[in-house]
């Protein structure tokens, strides 16, 4: 709980303020009332039983309150049995990682007197925007003071609210006195040691804490490929024959890599008590539309959209406008090499220092063209989704993360397989290569931290003169960090960042065997990303709500594949080399049938490793084998119970 702030209900009571809501400037001072109510009101009564106030903000001449922002906080007994509500696992005084149990309480580790510091402030905020998610309408037929916006009963209200843009926004308040103390031991001084994943999950909840593993994870399973990476850059620039070697280091590698990340993020989700936690019931996103019927799993009326129009919007629009795009990009590829044989043509004829330098010129203008086309295309492809109109947030997001994987790879990666295999000229493919992954890196470092921290420092500064202008000479600091806070940009999630972490993935994976420095690059890359990216949480963005989760999502599948494109293409790329080829002089055709008998090999040992390294470490599954023994022997002994008690109650 935040200790450093605290606000008064209507009651008189005190609370601390966990999460803020916004509503529009407009809004009818009923449906406000009624959203108060509502969110006051007791569970029995089907409420929230949450703690709201208006924000109070102290003027020069009198006291006055703004009707459109509301601190939400709750009492201590109420966030407990949230904590069961929700499902939250917590550990056990035997060790044990268990589902927290308002009546068990005092069975679980760290939890003294009346519970206070038991749950993170992550926590206490995930436990109040579920209850608040859940607060579902009742006997209305329409939020009171706008007829037009129906209510559905047993339907979110929030997500109604929030859909029809009379909730701008909902998000958390940072806690200072811990923010600084996350902030020293993760960013503020640059050392060389792990991050602080425990912290970071306490303070941000397990979706970030595992972004940041893996990012650490990645980083660190890097460095041998860039120890050998740079004398073999040293002492082998130009003799691309010894790329073989690199090549089957690079295969094993990105096998290996993969599996043993799995064991990670399961040693972590089951220390922060995600990984044998039940999936919540996903209610519908708050864009979702459609014509009022009948929900067969839910049992009520709620808006249904056809899932055949879904399907012709995907096939007729969507999928026709993906392959368009990747049309324009392999058709600007072609002009980048328009623009390569311009520039080698003007070296041929000349070739002086202002020449060479020439010759990279037109890779840097095709990496940065790279970069435009793939935020364009972003924007385009989350329009396309949203127009698809899918009714959960998991599939909103598979789909467009297939729509931005497949551009993205093809947008980065083809004018390399081009290079490599149709025209099989090592030189241009290792500058090609250089030329994209430093002017990429360079551009991300320029748009993530330096663009948001000089944007960040101009926006705060506007805002503390406003709030100062707005409060004359008395502070109050609640205010004024909500007025900051409110104008942060908002964090829209890990996609962006997984997907740079893929990009370079693949960088490294598919072509670096003919770049060696290509896993140092990375490595520099990541160390800087950790450090702008831990900036960026802290104090460019608004806080996140925490999000429960067990490992990295869509992303793990994301990254097998890769991997797999990776096996191919290594294999085709050692075929290629000189050395190989000296082994079938006049057999080309026998040279292809051993270099793909060899890939299928790898694929199957690659296969076969995944299911002979289990993704759980043994004692992690013993541990949940007997969890689930124990559950199974307390059900049994309920019924024994129960069975006992019934000819009792017939006597």
């Amino acid at each position: 709980m935040q200790s450093s702030l605290s606000v008064s209900d209507s009651d008189g009571s005190s609370f601390a303020p966990l999460v803020v809501l916004e509503l529009a400037e407009n809004t009818e001072a009923e449906a406000i009332t009624w959203l108060l109510n509502r969110i006051k009101d007791k569970q029995q009564n089907g409420g929230a039983e949450l703690l709201v106030e208006q924000l109070q903000v102290s003027g020069q001449d009198e006291q006055k309150r703004s009707p459109k922002v509301f601190l939400v906080g709750s009492t201590w007994q109420r966030l407990l049995s949230g904590a069961e509500d929700v499902g939250l696992f917590k550990e056990f005084y035997d060790g044990t990682m268990r589902g927290f149990t308002y009546a068990n309480r005092e069975s679980f580790k760290d939890f003294e007197g009346d519970g206070d510091g038991f749950l993170s402030i992550a926590e206490c905020q995930y436990i109040i925007k579920h209850e608040l998610d859940t607060l579902r309408a009742k006997g209305e037929e329409h939020v009171p003071g706008y007829p037009k916006v129906k209510l559905y009963p047993g339907k979110s209200v929030i997500r109604r609210l929030q859909s029809k843009g009379i909730l701008v926004q909902c998000f958390p308040l940072h806690d200072k006195e811990e923010l600084k103390r996350l902030s020293f031991s993760w960013y503020r001084k640059i050392k060389l040691s792990y991050q602080p994943l425990d912290d970071i999950r306490h303070y941000f909840g397990e979706g970030l804490g595992l972004y940041f593993g893996f990012l650490e994870y990645f980083t660190f399973a890097l460095v041998p490929m860039a120890f050998i990476g740079i004398p073999y850059y040293l002492f082998a620039w130009e003799d691309y024959d010894r790329y073989v070697l690199f090549a089957v280091f690079n295969l094993l590698w990105s096998t290996v890599f993969l599996e043993v990340w799995k064991r990670c993020s399961a040693q972590l989700a089951y220390r922060w008590g995600t990984l044998s936690r039940k999936k919540a019931f996903e209610e519908p996103r708050p864009g979702f539309h459609g014509v009022l019927g009948f929900n067969p799993v839910t049992g009520r009326e709620e808006p249904i959209y056809p899932n055949t129009k879904r399907q012709l919007r995907i096939y007729l629009v969507s999928v026709p406008f993906v392959m368009l795009c990747l049309y324009l990009s392999l058709h600007v590829m072609m002009i980048y090499f328009d623009m390569e044989n311009w520039a080698l043509s003007i070296y041929d004829e000349d070739p002086n220092f202002w020449t060479s330098v020439l010759l990279f010129i037109p890779s840097i203008i095709y990496a940065v063209v790279i970069e435009l086309m793939n935020l364009l295309y972003r924007y385009a492809a989350e329009f396309l989704t949203h127009w698809e109109n899918h009714r959960l947030e998991s599939s909103f997001q598979n789909h467009l993360v297939l729509k931005v994987l497949v551009f993205n790879f093809v947008n980065c990666f083809a004018s390399l397989f081009y290079i490599a295999f149709v025209m099989q000229d090592m030189v241009l493919l290792r500058q090609s290569l250089a030329t994209l992954l430093i002017t990429s890196q360079i551009l991300n470092q320029v748009m993530e931290a330096f663009l948001p921290y000089w944007l960040q420092r101009r926006r705060n500064k506007k805002v503390h003169k406003r709030v100062k202008r707005m409060m004359g000479d008395k502070e109050l600091p609640l205010v004024e960090q909500v007025q900051l806070e409110s104008d942060m940009n908002t964090y829209l999630g890990t996609f962006d960042d997984y997907l740079e972490q893929f990009l370079l993935f693949g960088y490294v994976s598919l072509f670096s065997c003919v770049y060696p420095l290509a896993a140092l690059l990375v490595v520099l890359n990541n160390v800087t990303e950790v450090y702008s990216d831990a900036f960026k949480m802290c104090h460019v963005f608004k806080r996140p709500f925490s999000e429960p989760t067990s490992d990295i999502g869509v992303w793990q599948l994301a990254f097998e594949t890769m991997s797999a494109i990776a096996v191919v293409t290594n294999c085709a790329l050692i075929g290629l080399s000189p050395q190989v080829n000296a082994y079938f002089p006049e057999a080309e055709t026998q040279l292809i049938l051993t270099v793909v008998a060899v890939e299928h090999i790898i694929l199957a040992f690659k296969f076969i490793l995944a299911f002979v390294i289990p993704d759980v470490p043994k004692h992690i599954q013993i541990k949940l084998a007997k969890l689930e023994f124990e559950s199974l022997e307390a059900l049994k002994k309920k019924k024994m119970l129960e069975a006992a008690e019934i000819p009792k109650t017939n006597k």
